[in-house]
């Protein structure tokens, strides 16, 4: 007797009754089924995935040269000519050339970008271009700030160093970097602290950058009313003048507390990525100043891909 099972009862049902014969044949029939079905999709994989590239020292700076040609968006603002570059370093790779060599010059290739945010990843270095801020003044001393400025009565609130400053007339907020997350409690803190205050100071010289949405979260706090920050247009093709057309970028005012008095943003060369969107979105309000030297630059969120060599 064989036993139908369902999820309200269990009963049997004699019409349902199989011999021992026909329950190993429908057994074996079903086993057959499944490992046709799995030898059929593993065969169908096989064919659908491509072959590894093949990795030379010519295929892997020809990959490098085309993933920048056509992803890199800067070409025209930097008045760099891809294809010059190209014939100055293709030249120097041939087939006996060694993966240090090859590293060298993919790397000396890149260097002609001055980009922070594009970079080589090898197996045993780490390609990059820090003039943008190398040839600058650091213009920030975490030293002499701790030292002379918060002196140890400073606050640690989430993601922000901030103490009262000019006997209390004045708020100092330090942010490191936009990678450390805002939370709503913090910056309800931080606001809350300094309502009183003549003016806020915030500081974010050094900050590197990272992630945009608490651009949006710190500025958010920052304004009354639905903000114009900036206009953007994303790179959408491999031709270098393919973008989409430029698009308005808002903000919108959140949450109860706000800090809406005259505000000084600190920002140096070493003020990166979201930190310089940050500085953009805040240099046309009309409460906001900004002092020290331009930031570094690296707009854009950074991609990556891998070369047939592993490289990255």
């Amino acid at each position: 007797m064989v036993y139908l099972f369902s999820a309200k009862k269990i009963k049997a049902t004699p019409s349902a009754c199989l011999s021992g014969r026909q329950v190993f044949h429908s057994f074996f029939n079903r086993f057959l089924l499944c490992f046709f079905l799995i030898f059929t999709l593993s065969s169908c994989e096989k064919i659908l995935i491509s072959s590894d590239p093949v990795s030379t020292p010519q295929s892997n700076f020809n990959a490098l040269w085309n993933t920048i040609n056509e992803k890199y968006p800067f070409f025209e603002a930097k008045n760099i000519n891809w294809d010059s570059v190209k014939k100055v370093w293709q030249p120097r790779v041939g087939d006996t050339t060694n993966d240090v060599q090859l590293f060298r010059v993919m790397d000396s290739m890149l260097y002609n970008l001055k980009d922070g945010h594009t970079n080589l990843y090898g197996a045993f270095n780490i390609s990059r271009n820090w003039e943008w801020y190398l040839n600058y003044p650091d213009n920030y001393n975490a030293n002499l700030v701790e030292r002379n400025y918060l002196q140890g009565v400073q606050w640690y609130t989430g993601a922000f160093i901030n103490r009262f400053m000019d006997s209390n007339r004045i708020g100092y907020v330090r942010y490191n970097s936009f990678s450390s997350d805002i939370s709503d409690f913090a910056i309800d803190v931080v606001v809350s602290r300094f309502q009183n205050t003549k003016g806020l100071i915030i500081d974010v010289r050094s900050n590197g950058g990272g992630s945009s949405a608490n651009i949006d979260k710190f500025v958010s706090r920052l304004i009354d009313k639905r903000t114009l920050v900036w206009r953007e247009a994303e790179k959408n093709g491999p031709s270098r003048n393919d973008f989409t057309a430029l698009k308005d970028y808002y903000i919108e005012p959140a949450g109860e507390r706000k800090y809406l008095k005259p505000i000084i943003l600190l920002t140096n060369r070493r003020s990166y990525s979201a930190t310089t969107l940050f500085s953009a979105a805040l240099r046309n309000l009309p409460n906001v100043r900004i002092l020290g030297d331009f930031t570094g630059g690296g707009g854009g969120t950074p991609t990556s891909t891998q070369l047939p060599n592993g490289w990255v």
